[in-house]
């Protein structure tokens, strides 16, 4: 759960663009987004066997 505490003489756009920021940094949204449908085992592990040859290919 991600918590921004207003500061004295902050306006609401400089809290919401702070609250916005520590959300992207935490990933909540994309795990949300991952945990949305239910994704089988054996999906998961494709998925990321997938990501290692991608990303080993770049080198």
């Amino acid at each position: 759960m991600s918590e921004v505490r207003l500061s004295e003489g902050e306006s609401f756009e400089s809290l919401l663009r702070r609250f916005n920021k520590k959300v992207q940094q935490e990933g909540i949204l994309s795990e949300s987004r991952r945990r949305q449908h239910f994704e089988k085992p054996s999906i998961t592990r494709k998925k990321k066997e997938a990501a290692k040859r991608r990303k080993s290919s770049k080198r």
